[in-house]
Parts: structure tokens; sequence; C-alpha cells
């Protein structure tokens, strides 16, 4: 597969690493990766893109990566940040593919440039957690670092430096096996493929290659008050969730589901977090350009 990478100097100053996938000359649909990962999380989409006639372009998200940290962002700022890049790359409209930790970004650029943005397709999407009554419906280390987050913020971000080391080395393959035994079935079988692994996790461990400023920063927004309201996102939204998901329920993807205006929820029996947006790609870029 053929990944063209390129770095852009926008007008603030800073800079952002952006990889493009699929077929160079095909529909334009903007990536937004996952927490913690990166832009080649994207190389997941790639093959599928070719073949559809879709051009993928996946940024890094400032501080993450090879994109530049910027202090003090919060999401609303994301929308400018993604239209800057579609100007310099010559792109008027756009879809988005956002896939788990990704889909706030993608909610906040529907919400503040409708005009720009043509459709959405979410897969394994984050719900609002600042609007949460309780967390039950969330993977239980989540629940440990919004509870940390809440009682001793700075042992937290202690944590995140403390875990930086370690997270940030390549894993050996011996060890694939002991890791893929704490996920389910349905996710640790699709891992197995050894393509999908390398993917998933090279694009997360090189979030953190830099710093974990940027990851932290990223946690950090999604603890956060948004900016807006589901409500307020007029675009075409079509929702993906596997019924086996464990790091957002299905029942919080129904939540989700019923406060956009304009979405159609996909939900999918049998996949889980990883499986659905790996197994089903091909489904859901082709339901996104249709």
């Amino acid at each position: 597969m053929t990944e063209n990478k390129e770095t852009l100097l926008l007008t603030n100053g800073s800079s952002v690493a952006i990889s493009e996938y699929g077929d160079p000359r095909g529909r334009p649909v903007f990536f937004c990766h996952g927490w913690p990962s990166s832009r080649t999380m994207a190389e997941l989409a790639g093959d599928a893109a070719q073949d559809l006639g879709i051009r993928i372009i996946s940024p890094d998200r400032p501080g993450i990566r090879d994109s530049q940290f910027q202090p003090n962002r919060r999401l609303v700022d994301w929308p400018a940040f993604l239209n800057e890049i579609a100007d310099r790359l010559e792109i008027e409209r756009f879809r988005i593919l956002a896939i788990s930790g990704g889909a706030p970004y993608a909610y906040a650029s529907g919400w503040m440039t409708p005009e720009r943005v043509e459709k959405i397709a979410v897969a394994s999407g984050a719900p609002p957690l600042d609007d949460l009554a309780d967390y039950s419906g969330l993977l239980p280390i989540h629940r440990q670092m919004l509870a940390l987050r809440a009682s001793r913020p700075g042992l937290l971000k202690s944590l995140f430096y403390l875990a930086r080391p370690f997270v940030a080395l390549r894993m050996p393959i011996r060890l694939r096996p002991f890791l893929l035994k704490f996920l389910q079935p349905c996710d640790a079988n699709v891992l197995r493929e050894s393509r999908a692994f390398d993917v998933c996790f090279e694009s997360a461990r090189q979030a953190w290659r830099s710093s974990a400023k940027g990851v932290m920063t990223d946690a950090e927004i999604y603890a956060m008050p948004w900016g807006f309201r589901l409500e307020e996102v007029k675009v075409p939204v079509t929702l993906w969730h596997g019924t086996k998901d464990r790091t957002f329920s299905p029942r919080l993807a129904e939540d989700v589901a019923k406060r956009l205006p304009n979405c159609d929820f996909k939900l999918v029996e049998g996949a889980g977090h990883y499986s659905l947006p790996i197994r089903y790609v091909r489904e859901i870029l082709a339901d996104l350009i249709a």
C-alpha cells in the first residue's frame, strides 16, 4: 500500500503532518483517528478506499506524533484546523470518517462548518463524556481515569508521563498473544492478523513518540464540555456500532443516535470496538460516498 506523507505549515505558524491513502484523484474523505492513536490508523481504510475511488486524508492532531503541540486547544478549535488543511489541498467540500476517539472531532466539524462537510461516518464512536449521568457504559480503565481526573488530577498527569516510555516501545511479537487475551474474542480474532495489529498498535505507539502532552490533551478534551450539543449537528451522520463493543456500550451509541437530528444508526451484531472498523471498513466507506 502506498502512503503519501507531507507536512503543512499553517497560518498560525504550527506544522501538521498528514498521510494520504487510496486514490489520489478520488473523492476526498478526511480521517479522524482514535485515541491514543495517530494518522497512520487510516491505513486500515487504504485498500477499500483505492477500490472505491476515495482519497483518504489523515492528519495527526496537534501534539500527536508529527504535528506540532498547541497548548490550551479545545475541541471547537478543530474545524478551523481541518478547514485550513482542506484549503491548502484545494478541497472545497469533503466527507469525514471517524473512528472511536475521532468522533468528537468529526461532530465538531459538522456542527461548525456544515457548508463544507457533506456527510460523516462514525465507527465505534466516543460519546460526550461530560453529558453522562454514570460511567457504567465505559471500559473500566476509562472509568478509572475519569475518577482520578476528578479526585487526583495531578496523579493522573504523572501516570501519563510514567507510562510514556513503556507504551512508546515497539511490542515484541512474542508478547502479542498475551495482550490479545485481554480482548474479547471478536476483537482478538481480527487483531491476530498481523497487518491489523501492526496498524492499530503502531499508530498508537507513535502517538506517544514525541511526548505525552498531546495524548494527555486529547484525553482532557474528551472529558470536558465539547462546546456544542449533538442536537446542533445538522449534517447527515451514519453511526456504526457493534453489539459487542465494551469501550463504549451500544446503549451509549443509541443515546448519541437519538440526539443527532440526521442520523442513520447501524448496530452491527457480533462486532466489537476493533473488529467493527476493521471488518466493515469497505461497507462503511461505500455508504459514506453513496
